[in-house]
């Protein structure tokens, strides 16, 4: 099963990126995934099943201990693959 997880931390800073955003950044980039997309107001990735949620656990770990004081994010199965 192939996953997609779009995310977002907050606070926000539109001058420079918070020390949270960095953080889940290099977890995000560094992961095994086949896709991934980091912007300045969201996030996505995607690759196999464990995979994305082993990189859901760490990024949520990740912005938090790094001062995030919000995560949303969102899981969806991509349709069309095995």
């Amino acid at each position: 099963m192939r996953l997609r997880v779009e995310f977002t931390t907050e606070p926000f800073d539109l001058d420079e990126p918070p020390p949270h955003a960095v953080a889940v950044r290099e977890v995000v980039q560094g992961a095994e995934l086949d896709a991934v997309d980091v912007g300045p107001f969201g996030n996505t990735a995607e690759g196999g099943a464990e995979q994305v949620l082993g990189t859901v656990d760490a990024l949520l770990r990740t912005a938090l201990e790094n001062g995030a004081t919000r995560v949303s994010l969102q899981v969806n199965v991509v349709e069309g693959e095995g």
